[in-house]
């Protein structure tokens, strides 16, 4: 990565010099977050591709451009699940009925798509993505005792599913 700066808050320590270095450099990492945020690959790639879109208007107001990616990417999914449970609601106002998937306690996949949003984002961003505390509070926008909250409540949740 010759023609990469030195900067903070990068994954490896380092800013991406370019737009198209952070999309080589980031691109699949960003999908399997937001696949594992919304359970599903081509929403996934849709939020992605949305996300760096949204980075490349930003980019000259950016000092670090991985963070700030990963909150845009969490941010999407976040509006993604508010809409999809807009459209849930609108669905069972004019009467269609929800389907429901049942759960076992081996699909642990399942489950962690089963969290409420905040938990579900908290849990990806520390145990998949391997970020601290503080790092995850600014991706999603809130204080590190949230995180902890979430965190918290989130492993209890998952440790009820597999003890079933």
């Amino acid at each position: 990565m010759s023609d990469a700066i030195t900067g903070s808050g990068g994954s490896d320590g380092l800013v991406p010099a370019t737009l198209e270095q952070l999309f080589v450099e980031r691109y699949a990492a960003m999908v399997r977050l937001a696949h594992l945020l919304t359970g599903s690959n081509a929403v996934a790639e849709d939020l992605v591709q949305d996300s760096f879109a949204r980075v490349q208007r930003a980019w000259g107001r950016i000092d670090d451009p991985v963070p700030y990616l990963r909150m845009t990417v969490v941010n999407a999914t976040r509006s993604w699940h508010r809409s999809r449970r807009r459209e849930q609601r609108r669905l069972r106002a004019v009467g269609a009925a929800d389907v429901e998937v049942e759960l076992g306690a081996r699909e642990l996949l399942d489950a962690v798509d089963r969290l409420p949003t905040g938990q579900r984002t908290a849990l990806v961003l520390r145990f998949y993505e391997g970020l601290s505390e503080a790092q995850i509070a600014q991706a999603m926008g809130c204080r590190p005792g949230t995180v902890k909250s979430h965190v918290h409540r989130g492993l209890a949740a998952l440790r009820e599913v597999i003890e079933r």
